[in-house]
């Protein structure tokens, strides 16, 4: 079999690819990356980055580098502004200590925190 270089190889993968409608580049080696997913980090550093694109749609693929695992990522806590806590009171007809702590729980959300309230005074 006649060994193919890289360059080549390259150059087929493209095209092969671009026949079924993807397009790849490589984006480099990027230095470090940081992934946080539901209160855990996964860290990977000195990997190469693809991206595929499929439409409109981007795919990232990670290559090789080293993996470690951060800790707990603390959420910053919301803290909503008065004038948000004003509005909310006035509009469910609450305090602005109920309004506030509704804000809160709907992480700023205005009308979610009003439909909270109007909720629970039913």
């Amino acid at each position: 079999m006649k060994r193919v270089s890289p360059r080549q190889l390259r150059r087929l993968q493209a095209k092969m690819l671009g026949n079924l409608g993807l397009d790849v580049k490589e984006l480099g080696r990027a230095s470090r990356i940081v992934i946080e997913l539901n209160g855990r980090t996964i860290i990977v550093e000195n990997a190469n980055v693809f991206e595929m694109r499929v439409e409109n749609e981007s795919i990232f693929q990670i290559v090789g580098g080293e993996v470690s695992e951060g800790g707990k990522i603390e959420e910053e806590r919301y803290e909503p502004s008065s004038e948000d806590v004003m509005l909310v009171a006035a509009q469910a007809g609450v305090s602005e200590e109920e309004a506030k702590s509704a804000l809160i729980e709907a992480n700023g959300d205005l009308a979610k925190a009003i439909l909270l309230l109007k909720s629970r005074k039913v």
